[in-house]
Parts: structure tokens; sequence; C-alpha cells
């Protein structure tokens, strides 16, 4: 069973706020998003969007965050 639940985009971006992501851009719902130490990640969601749990474990991976940021 996956560590990982489904969540809505809008959960999503508030959680990598927290851990320390900033936007640096954006147009429509393509945000560019950038932390120091790591590379920039392109966030691409509507805020009612769900993502689920195979996708937050790839952006787990690029972003650190875990679940229990959520």
């Amino acid at each position: 069973m996956s560590r990982w639940r489904s969540v809505k985009a809008k959960q999503l971006l508030a959680a990598l706020l927290r851990i320390g992501w900033t936007v640096a851009w954006q147009t429509g719902s393509h945000r560019r998003l950038k932390r120091d130490g790591w590379p920039n990640y392109t966030f691409a969601f509507h805020d009612s969007d769900e993502v689920g749990p195979s996708l937050l474990a790839q952006i787990a991976k690029k972003t650190g965050l875990r679940p229990d940021d959520l």
C-alpha cells in the first residue's frame, strides 16, 4: 500500500510552500517553484485537480515532500 493519499492540487501547493518552496513566476495554472539547494520545479495543476498517490511519489522525489507534510 502506498504511503501517499490523493490530495487536491491546492493542498499540495500549500504543503510545498510550507516546506520552503516559493513561486518564482506564474502563467495561468503553471507555476515555477524554486527552493535553495533544489532544481526548479514546474507545478502545472489547477487548484481543483486531484493528484493521485503515484504522481505524489514522483513529485516528492523532485521536491523533498514527505507524506506527513500534507
